[in-house]
């Protein structure tokens, strides 16, 4: 099967609060970006990957990633989340029958792990996606600051990405959700909200999405742990 990748990061990133957003924040002698687009082009079955930016970014980060052989195109972002998505969904060659989408913002992601949701997308399923069991208590809480209820922790987990899908599902659920005008917080959840049937494979916690700049200390640590076992520096 023919894959494509899309590296969504096109997020203003308000909760990071430094210039230039979290993607271009500098990690281990890089930006984060650069770390995340170079270890979803390491993968061997990914044949290409779109890069979907903030408008105000785009020349920007197609400068950074003009020596990056895989990157087909690097496209502005629209409004929302899927809006960007589907931007770059219409980037990828049509040949594509399978695509991931991965944060941009995920640095420590790795070939092995994209492996792992491509492995288990079979024709059973519309799309499978990484995440990991829920080990804290989860608590609803209503607008007044009061518990509603405690959420049963055994049923939930926390998602991240890659995620991989069939295109043919995944460009048909964005098309009925913007006609219905569903919105969702991950790509997923739009093949869900489609009646799409959804797998989950466990993944890494320390496969974190940099959101505040505290998260910087975490993801260098992790990259220096890595370049220690591979007997080098950090990347």
């Amino acid at each position: 099967m023919r894959v494509g990748a899309i590296v969504a990061a096109a997020g203003s990133g308000e909760r990071f609060g430094r210039p230039g957003g979290k993607q271009l924040a500098p990690l281990a002698g890089a930006t984060v970006l650069e770390h995340t687009v170079r270890a979803v082009a390491a993968s061997e079955r990914v044949e290409g990957v779109v890069v979907v930016a903030n408008l105000d970014h785009v020349d920007a980060i197609a400068g950074l990633l003009a020596g990056e052989p895989k990157v087909v195109s690097v496209v502005a972002g629209g409004a929302t989340r899927q809006e960007s998505v589907a931007r770059a969904l219409d980037a990828l060659p049509p040949e594509v029958e399978v695509v991931v989408v991965h944060d941009g913002a995920r640095p420590l992601v790795t070939p092995e792990l994209l492996e792992a949701v491509l492995v288990e997308l079979d024709e059973s399923v519309d799309a499978v996606i990484v995440g990991y069991p829920c080990f804290d208590t989860v608590k609803s809480v209503g607008p007044d600051g009061l518990v509603v209820r405690t959420e049963d922790r055994g049923r939930l987990w926390l998602v991240q990405t890659p995620q991989a899908f069939w295109a043919r599902a995944l460009r048909a659920a964005f098309e009925r959700a913007q006609c219905s005008g569903v919105t969702a917080t991950d790509d997923a959840a739009v093949v869900e909200a489609d009646g799409g049937r959804v797998r989950v494979v466990r993944g890494p916690r320390d496969n974190i999405k940099i959101t505040v700049p505290e998260d910087l200390a975490i993801a260098e640590a992790v990259l220096q742990v890595r370049g220690l076992a591979r007997g080098g520096g950090a990347r």
